[in-house]
């Protein structure tokens, strides 16, 4: 962002890097009686005891301070100026999926912007990643199907089960289009693969050569995510960040997969112990969320919340204008968190013109800010003269 700044604050949040209590994750991971203050609401309270002594200990007390992050950090700083507005005078969240929570946005938001991308790109590429699915299916009931699917999609190691692979599709298809930012354009490089294959190549064969330009030959490492109890992400995810990511029959390209609290409750505490139970309204109730407009219009302000409509994940964004301070700017093209990128001399129009637009508004808070600094000190002088005479 190309304003001026004295200082550039980068604030890790606890329990990631080397922010854990007693300086060892696996201490930390492994004590209960710590490990329930590993949430976004301690981390916002430690970003405001920082930034207090870091000014105080620079003499910088009256420096104004903007909160800029994109994705879960897009969703901190929104957060932080709304709980903290005497620490920060504004925030830039860029790529805050701020209402994906209870139901508010519809489950199946993020994975029906992921089809939206590529059937925008093609639709005869939609179509055969949609048809694939149920041709995985029945090529594994086959004899030694699991090894002729192993060898189509040249896989590091023999396949385990055809979920296995339809997990990993779904994954790289949902990671394409969520990072699809320029220079890169994986989903038009995973679509031109699939539909550049040669005539008479099956459907399995196509998507094998779209998931070849995903993430190349020479084999594909078909992982299975176990997550760990040392999982920091997964910790949240279990315990306060409950996204409900699903989708219903026929409403997106993949296959049916509602969202399933009970299933999703065991997977944690599979994980963690019976003592860790997700708490699906938590965020709604600690930040707000439903009746978005009320809750921000009243007691927010100085807030750009930044999306690019090609993010699955501004499905959860705020995308509309709350009030003159509490301001939504999107690009149609653009995908996560792009605006936050080292600008390139190769960024298109449209990106610069979204990150002017940002600039413009910040240095307008800052302008306001100064101002009515100057005027409270002129006031105090006033008043220091009146008492003189």
């Amino acid at each position: 962002m190309d304003v001026d700044a004295k200082y550039d604050l980068i604030l890790q949040h606890r329990y990631y890097g080397e922010s854990v209590p007693s300086g060892s994750k696996d201490i930390a991971f492994n004590n209960t009686n710590t490990l329930g203050y590993f949430s976004s609401t301690q981390a916002l309270a430690d970003y405001a005891e920082l930034i207090t002594n870091i000014k105080k200990n620079l003499t910088a007390e009256n420096c104004p301070v903007i909160a800029i992050g994109g994705s879960y950090g897009g969703m901190l700083a929104s957060w932080f100026r709304l709980k903290y507005p005497h620490i920060v005078i504004g925030a830039l969240a860029s790529s805050a999926p701020i209402l994906y929570f209870d139901d508010i946005t519809p489950e199946n938001g993020y994975d029906s912007i992921v089809t939206k991308d590529f059937r925008e790109t093609s639709e005869t590429c939609y179509s055969t990643i949609k048809q694939s699915w149920s041709e995985i299916d029945k090529v594994a009931a086959q004899p030694n199907g699991l090894a002729n699917l192993s060898q189509i999609f040249r896989t590091c190691e023999p396949l385990n089960s055809s979920q296995q692979l339809k997990l990993y599709l779904e994954f790289s298809y949902e990671v394409s289009a969520q990072y699809d930012n320029p220079p890169a354009h994986y989903v038009s490089d995973i679509c031109k693969a699939i539909d550049g294959a040669a005539e008479g190549t099956s459907i399995l064969g196509r998507v094998a050569e779209g998931l070849n330009a995903s993430s190349g030959p020479p084999c594909h490492g078909i992982y299975v995510y176990n997550p760990s109890h040392m999982d920091e992400w997964f910790w949240q995810t279990c315990t306060e960040i409950v996204m409900p990511f699903g989708r219903g029959d026929n409403d997106t390209m993949f296959e049916a997969a509602p969202f399933d609290l009970n299933n999703y409750t065991k997977n944690c505490q599979d994980v963690f112990g019976v003592s860790v139970t997700p708490r699906p309204h938590w965020i709604t109730t600690e930040f707000g969320g439903h009746d978005i407009k009320s809750v921000l219009g009243n007691f927010a302000s100085n807030i750009i919340f930044s999306n690019g409509l090609r993010d699955p994940y501004s499905s959860g964004g705020v995308l509309q204008d709350i009030s003159d301070t509490v301001v939504a700017v999107y690009t149609q093209q653009g995908a996560h968190c792009l605006d936050l990128f080292t600008p390139m001399p190769s960024d298109p129009d449209w990106l610069v013109a979204q990150r002017d637009k940002e600039t413009k508004i910040v240095a307008l808070w800052l302008a306001e800010y100064y101002a009515k600094r100057q005027l409270d000190v002129e006031k105090l002088e006033l008043g220091t003269w009146i008492n003189d005479q």
